[in-house]
């Protein structure tokens, strides 16, 4: 790996840009953005396809399946319940703050008490082609209850349900400077940031598992995927806003650095498990910027590194489906601003940015657990 510029960190959740401490003395920001279009009911038939198929589990005791697809956030939730679980309607933009869904376990089995932490996560099964997909919306990260507790999490995951493949699904924050928001990246390996070490020392966690691209590559996939709805009104609406409650006085250009927050006509999909690019998981807030200095590494979020880690010492594959939901960030602002301002672009757009790397996410596994 090239030298890396110099990193920017602060001690945040990448989806909590509000500290504990702000929390008490500040009102969090919410941005608000006008086009908000519901996501599309899924046209299964563009690619030849049937919708996964909702199955019966018992409660609290999680089922064998071939595959165990992990979400992370409400958003996230919602994308992954709207393209695996949905009846094939339409999906509103509130829905993007829902905390349940219909047909999900909570899964709780001799989880300990940590402060508000009292249960690993939601489950729900699915028919997927011929194997069976364990949907679970994880309660459990990284940064919080801790790592120990997600690595037992995983260890769960694995000795109860025996999968042969364990996918990460979820938004990310930006690290190639050529991703603009929406983008997707398929990667099979992780690498563990390092406080103060080198990227040439920092861990890295290898699968076998390649991507099975059939049907993203198949000419109807493109049906499927839904543009994220930026509008450059929205984006200068936003960036009033942001100016406003913190007191700034930003150009919407030095916050867009070159305009990765404005979407591509159509989301870039992208196979890095062809190339072996890594993404970075993070216990901290870690930014990639316009300097470059995480473009070697697909993406940057909190908790996928752990779960290769397991797997890799249990022999399972393993791979993430990453949406950039807040792309890379300009060098020149501090890092407390980019932290701000990537926690708004996710805010108003990793809703829809989720549904493209669900809709990824199905199609991978489709092909790879298709019929017979």
């Amino acid at each position: 790996m090239a030298t890396p510029s110099p990193i920017e960190t602060k001690p945040l959740s990448r989806l909590s840009a509000v500290t504990a401490e702000e929390a008490k003395t500040t009102r969090r920001f919410q941005p608000k953005i006008n086009h908000t279009p519901p996501l599309p009911a899924v046209n299964w038939a563009a690619v030849g396809q049937q919708a996964p198929q909702p199955l019966d589990a018992a409660p609290n005791r999680l089922p064998a399946a071939e595959v165990v697809v992990i979400a992370w956030t409400d958003a996230e939730w919602a994308a992954l319940n709207h393209v695996f679980c949905s009846a094939g309607g339409t999906m509103t933009y509130a829905s993007r703050t829902r905390g349940s869904w219909d047909g999900w376990q909570k899964f709780d089995k001799d989880a300990p008490s940590v402060g508000d932490w009292t249960f690993w996560g939601e489950y729900r099964l699915v028919q997927l082609g011929r194997a069976k997909a364990l949907l679970f919306k994880s309660n459990t990260h990284l940064d919080y209850p801790g790592p120990q507790y997600l690595e037992k999490l995983i260890l769960r995951l694995v000795s109860d349900v025996k999968p042969k493949l364990i996918l990460s699904t979820g938004t990310a924050g930006g690290a190639r400077l050529s991703d603009h928001i929406g983008t997707v990246n398929v990667v099979h390996s992780g690498a563990l940031y390092q406080s103060k070490q080198p990227q040439s020392a920092w861990p890295v966690y290898k699968s076998a598992w390649r991507a099975d691209w059939t049907l993203v590559a198949n000419s109807g996939f493109r049906h499927l995927l839904f543009p994220v709805p930026t509008t450059e009104s929205d984006l200068k609406a936003i960036g009033k806003e942001f100016n406003a409650f913190y007191k700034t006085d930003y150009p919407l250009a030095t916050l867009n650095v070159d305009s990765l927050n404005m979407a591509d006509p159509m989301p870039g999909i992208n196979n890095l498990t062809a190339t072996q690019t890594a993404l970075l998981t993070t216990d901290s807030f870690v930014v990639g910027t316009s300097s470059g200095n995480l473009s070697n590494f697909a993406c940057v979020e909190m908790d996928d590194a752990v779960i290769d880690k397991v797997c890799a010492a249990h022999k399972i594959e393993f791979g993430s489906v990453r949406n950039i939901s807040d792309p890379a960030q300009n060098a020149v602002l501090p890092p407390a601003v980019q932290g701000h301002w990537g926690q708004a672009i996710y805010d108003c757009y990793g809703f829809y940015t989720s549904y493209n790397g669900a809709i990824t996410a199905w199609a991978i596994l489709s092909a790879q657990f298709k019929s017979k």
